[in-house]
């Protein structure tokens, strides 16, 4: 195998976030739902023989040290191998959106190299060095929309009927550190969490808004055009949250008929300049959900 085109590496949003606490090393404890959207990158992959990692920007430009050269290093560097790759990145997902576009990024670089070096890694493998890469990276490599706790290795997989989303990103980005670190963060009970969201109906639950976004007020706080992102959807769609610790929010907009069916409705017009909104759907697994064992 010389090359691989067209690898899909699918945005998130968090349906809920709770912040439940802080471990001694400083990674916060989170309790979550990630569910995958049809907002992708394509990543393209073709092998080197003299062990060089490149890359190269189709789009939009990204850091000259992004994740998915670290995901390449790191899987180079712990399998030994020899060999290099060019990657070619078309970049969609928006960046400081919360959306999970870097490690899913990585994630799919991991997986793709694991094929394109014969590496046959496991999964529980290629998910323990995700971990150090990134902590929503095991969710990407898991394959499936989940129930995430811990610091993001805790993945309990979650069923749910697909779903349309309106998701909206301003023009503004926000560093996840500052939203942490911000004395506006109130973090939630463990307790109350679990026990609310392990009933029975809980999948039904969460598309009608079950939970909140701890990380939403201090965003709020320091960038008005978040508050202002959920307003404008709160309007169209009657809900709205914000999803992970970037400025993108979103609005459950209904259901939809089956997992192929194409949204319905529609975002709002005349969207301020910079700002970017596209209606998704819900994915019910990875596309590439199986490309390592488990």
């Amino acid at each position: 195998m010389k090359a691989l085109y067209d690898v899909a590496a699918p945005a998130k949003l968090n349906l809920f976030l709770h912040v439940v606490g802080r471990r001694a090393d400083g990674y916060h404890l989170l309790q979550s739902a990630f569910v995958l959207i049809d907002w992708c990158d394509s990543l393209h992959f073709e092998a080197r023989r003299d062990g060089r990692l490149t890359r190269h920007d189709l789009a939009a430009a990204l850091p000259e040290d992004d994740l998915c050269l670290r995901a390449a290093r790191a899987l180079q560097m712990a399998s030994g191998t020899a060999l290099g790759v060019d990657i070619s990145i078309a970049k969609q997902v928006p960046w400081g959106a919360g959306m999970g576009g870097g490690s899913s990024d990585a994630a799919s670089t991991l997986l793709a190299l694991n094929r394109l070096w014969r590496l046959d890694w496991p999964l529980s493998r290629l998910a323990k060095l995700g971990l150090e890469l990134g902590a929503d990276v095991p969710f990407f490599l898991g394959g499936h929309n989940a129930l995430v706790e811990g610091i993001g290795e805790r993945l309990t997989p979650l069923a749910l009927p697909p779903h349309q989303f309106a998701v909206l990103k301003p023009a503004a980005s926000l560093a996840t550190r500052a939203i942490f670190e911000s004395p506006r963060l109130v973090r939630s009970n463990a307790a109350d969490i679990l026990a609310g969201f392990l009933a029975d109906a809980g999948s039904e639950r969460l598309l009608q808004g079950w939970g909140r976004n701890d990380l939403q007020p201090p965003a709020e706080s320091v960038c008005a055009e978040v508050a202002q992102a959920a307003q404008l959807l709160e309007a169209r769609f009657g809900n709205s949250r914000m999803t992970g610790s970037g400025s993108a929010v979103f609005a459950r907009a209904g259901k939809l008929d089956g997992a192929l069916g194409q949204p319905t409705a529609t975002m709002p017009a005349d969207l301020p300049p910079g700002w970017v909104g596209r209606m998704c759907r819900s994915l019910e697994q990875h596309p590439l959900a199986g490309w390592a064992r488990d």
